[in-house]
């Protein structure tokens, strides 16, 4: 069965997207950098899944985050939900749950905050599925954190309600937390996410071509 991509995301609202960057280069300038990273994200999901089979699990109205008119052109085709639950680790269960009620079959989860994901990493992390016939597939970041995970059911996203998300442990308890339910977890790529400025900057020369890397030239300092 064909995998979905599930793109765990929040509207670009300045003040409210990449606040860390914010403080460097001012709160609207690092909206746009995230709307940016967006943007990049959902394209490369379309050309590897097809929009048909892309879904979007949104914190917050659209219409009030910048470039908002173009993230709902790079949306046409996908399925969107609101996110729901109080915390981070909750809304990424809920996000899951709601692809596995919509069917069956495997998931791509990414977020936003690597705008450089091509669809060969993407679709890397399928065959990785397959490959050992594996239940997940867990990207490393470099800070410690993860960027993807695939699983062969979305309802085996459940155990991450526990995990403390955003932490330089995340990868490892998230990888701890799968296989303790007797989950074969796979390895794919590591990638850097966008947090810092140096973050943006060495995101931005590893991938020129880039909508992020064309919005970071204009925006650092």
């Amino acid at each position: 069965m064909s995998a979905r991509a599930l793109v765990v995301a929040k509207v670009p609202v300045p003040g409210q997207a990449k606040t860390r960057l914010g403080a460097d280069i001012g709160m609207t300038r690092a909206a746009e950098v995230a709307a940016a990273a967006l943007l990049d994200t959902l394209a490369a999901c379309t050309e590897a899944f097809g929009a048909e089979r892309c879904h979007l699990a949104l914190a917050g109205d659209l219409a009030e985050g910048v470039l908002h008119a173009e993230i709902e052109a790079a949306l046409a085709g996908w399925t969107v939900r609101p996110q729901r639950g109080d915390g981070f680790a909750e809304r990424l269960v809920h996000a899951h749950a709601d692809l596995a009620s919509a069917g069956p079959g495997p998931v791509v989860q990414v977020g936003m905050d690597t705008p450089q994901v091509t669809p060969e990493l993407l679709l890397r992390a399928v065959a990785a599925l397959d490959a050992g016939r594996h239940d997940a597939v867990l990207g490393p970041a470099e800070d410690g954190g993860w960027w993807v995970l695939a699983l062969r059911d979305p309802r085996a996203a459940a155990p991450l309600r526990d995990v403390a998300m955003s932490t330089a442990t995340t990868y490892a308890d998230t990888r701890r937390a799968l296989e303790d339910t007797g989950m074969l977890v796979a390895t794919t790529a590591t990638v850097r996410d966008v947090d810092t400025l140096p973050d943006a900057e060495a995101v931005a020369a590893s991938a020129p071509g880039s909508r992020f890397a064309r919005t970071w030239a204009g925006v650092r300092p």
